[in-house]
């Protein structure tokens, strides 16, 4: 069975913002526990694995983990931009912004809260269309029926 392994050295290089707010055990737990309930990391996942690099689900694992992360342990960028998408009101006298980033499917505002999840949701748009499998028609007797 291909499953992505988590490496904390590969993660923390790729989202060194964490280094400060996320520990190795906390990251392991988010990748082992958490991220699997959003995708799937067993060879019955529709993301495949190849069973040398993991990729790409090993990736995507890593974008959820740091979507998981920013949301429950924040991260050392939080303060410079939390937005993600949009720029949709703006004011001056008491600086307010506004952002927003519009998507047709209502599964996505999850995935869209942070800049992680929104690539995320970027890259499994392949794996979330519908896949038609045709059941084959089994003729009876002579008549086809």
């Amino acid at each position: 069975m291909t499953v992505a392994p988590f490496v904390y050295a590969d993660w923390s290089a790729a989202f060194p913002e964490f280094a400060a707010t996320v520990t190795q055990p906390q990251a392991t737990n988010l990748f082992n526990f958490e991220a699997p309930l959003y995708l799937n990391n067993t060879d019955a996942s529709v993301v495949v694995c190849d069973p040398v690099t993991f990729q790409p689900r090993q990736w995507l694992l890593y974008l959820l983990t740091a979507h998981l992360a920013q949301i429950e342990y924040g991260s050392s960028k939080a303060a410079a931009s939390p937005l993600v998408g949009r720029i949709s009101t703006a004011a001056e006298g008491s600086v307010s912004v506004a952002a927003e980033m519009n998507d047709d499917d209502p599964a996505a505002a999850f995935y869209l809260q942070t800049p992680y999840g929104a690539r995320y949701w970027a890259a499994t748009r392949q794996y979330r269309t519908m896949q038609y499998v045709r059941t084959p028609i089994i003729r009876r007797g002579r008549r086809g029926y």
